[in-house]
């Protein structure tokens, strides 16, 4: 999967990048109607065509295929990033929280903001320059902080990190996940020494700290909607949305943070 990711980014036009990652963002779509106990076609194809529908809104309001306007994808950005604060309070006070947000129409609707905002932080990374690098760079954060937490927490986790959303998470693979970042800027110092900065470090540690959020936030409705894994296409995996859980809290504001960060 990895590989086929690198290669569709590094050889496919920015673009049409972009159309596939519809793709996959239309299958976390149809796996996050299982989060919402949907069970009839009918519901799960109409919960599909609103997400596509946000799509093409969004790209349109975005000045595709003409331009694109970045002003107006870092103010959406900005705003869900916001809505993803509101939902760590969620995360730390669940099940007290469930009532504000677990209400069909109203996790509906979060799947269909979470999602678009996924693919508009694809498409808004893609097309700075060295929008390939900088988009791979913002997935490594992801990969690293998860696999981070996955070791050390198998090794050494004792202490829970939210047993009432997800017991198998503990504070030693939290932390094992934000340690693994210094290779991440080890690899940075050695490369792009120049564009290294305190700034540039922190903004890292932040993206690893919402991609950990994101996981958190799944696991929460999983647990509340009685489910173990979003999806079965995956095996072993789970779906489609467990892969990219941390990636739909991580990309929003690591593109938001990008033009302060140094990077770019």
């Amino acid at each position: 999967m990895a590989a086929g990711f690198v290669v569709t980014l590094f050889y496919a036009a920015p673009l049409i990048f972009s159309l596939a990652i519809v793709l996959v963002i239309l299958l976390a779509g149809w796996e996050w109607t299982s989060l919402l106990n949907v069970k009839t076609l009918k519901t799960k194809l109409l919960f599909l065509f609103w997400l596509f529908f946000s799509l093409i809104g969004s790209a349109f309001w975005l000045g595709l295929p003409e331009q694109f306007l970045f002003e107006r994808a870092q103010t959406l950005l900005l705003g869900v990033v916001g809505l993803w604060m509101v939902m760590f309070l969620w995360v730390q006070g669940y099940p007290s929280s469930a009532i504000l947000w677990s209400p069909t129409p109203v996790l509906s609707m979060l799947g269909i903001v979470l999602l678009n905002a996924t693919w508009v932080s694809v498409t808004t990374v893609l097309l700075y320059s060295n929008g390939k690098l900088l988009l791979l760079l913002g997935i490594l954060i992801v990969v690293l902080a998860d696999v981070g937490g996955f070791i050390i927490g198998k090794l050494f986790g004792k202490h829970k990190l939210a047993a009432s959303v997800s017991p198998g998470k503990t504070w030693e693979g939290f932390f094992g996940g934000i340690l693994f970042q210094s290779a991440l800027i080890g690899s940075l110092f050695l490369l792009l020494p120049e564009k290294l900065t305190a700034l540039t470090i922190g903004c890292i540690f932040a993206v690893a700290l919402f991609s950990v959020l994101g996981d958190l936030f799944e696991s929460m409705i999983k647990r509340h909607s009685g489910v173990k894994d979003s999806g079965n296409l995956l095996p072993g995996h789970g779906g489609v949305l467990d892969r990219v859980d941390g990636v739909m809290a991580a990309l929003p504001i690591y593109t938001v943070l990008l033009p302060i960060s140094g990077v770019v």
